[in-house]
């Protein structure tokens, strides 16, 4: 490769960074999570994207209808008319945000809960003739789930185990079950967590509250009669021995 060639290399590089570090903190969207009823005040929530950049940020919204696979949310290629996303495009002003509302349209009486994933996408800047750059367009992901009317989540701890990762640290293993028709996050209640060894012997203990789990382990999505491995990043002392964990729900969905 010649010096000119590699100097040409170098310099997309540079400005593919450069792009990088602007897009990073150019957009935010907050929430991340959307929790929508069928009927009343929460049909609707609003989503809001803050443009920190110096620049104008267009970002398009669109939804997708998601699925549970082996328990976890997996997004389909359905589009998801059941949504209402008011506007769906919008240019945000630097130093500004811009409020978007996701409203359910849908069956009042869905007899099961449902998911989407909204995207929040940053859609890319036509150049003035004769200049080129690289592009990074960033999308973000929001989780919209709609609760069927009148149900709550019933959300429990099969097992626990303590599982070594190929880091050779053990750490907590939920098995998770929720025989609900409505969705439930496992950070909406506590959890108490006790290890023993193969006599019997108290090697670990910890109790743990709802923003306490949110904070270490996510949310904890568990959809309708769904079952759930949650791997967690809690540690544990010992390979082997026991691992029990009692979950106590807080939801009041």
């Amino acid at each position: 490769m010649t010096y000119l060639a590699r100097l040409r290399m170098m310099l997309i590089f540079a400005v593919g960074v450069a792009i990088f570090a602007a897009a990073a903190v150019a957009m935010t969207v907050q929430p991340v999570i959307v929790d929508l009823s069928t009927t009343g005040s929460r049909t609707s929530q609003v989503v809001t994207v803050e443009n920190s950049f110096t620049t104008p940020l267009p970002i398009e919204l669109r939804a997708t209808e998601a699925d549970f696979k082996d328990g976890a949310l997996v997004a389909s290629t359905r589009e998801a008319k059941d949504l209402l996303i008011f506007p769906p495009q919008a240019i945000v002003p630097p130093g500004r945000s811009q409020s978007f509302r996701i409203q359910w349209i849908g069956d009042p009486d869905i007899k099961t809960s449902r998911h989407f994933f909204l995207t929040v996408a940053q859609l890319p800047v036509k150049l003035p003739a004769g200049q080129s750059a690289v592009q990074i367009l960033y999308n973000f992901q929001v989780i919209v789930s709609v609760a069927a009317p009148g149900a709550k989540s019933a959300i429990e701890v099969k097992s626990a185990e303590a599982v070594k990762g190929v880091d050779g640290k053990v750490r907590l293993l939920l098995n998770l079950q929720n025989q609900s028709n409505t969705y439930g996050y496992l950070a909406e209640g506590t959890l108490k967590i006790l290890q023993k060894d193969r006599q019997g012997k108290e090697v670990f203990k910890k109790s743990m509250n709802s923003a306490e789990i949110q904070q270490q382990f996510g949310y904890g999505l568990v959809g309708a009669g769904q079952v759930r491995k949650l791997q967690t990043p809690l540690e544990l002392p010992l390979d082997g021995g026991s691992v029990e964990a009692v979950y106590t729900s807080k939801s009041r969905r």
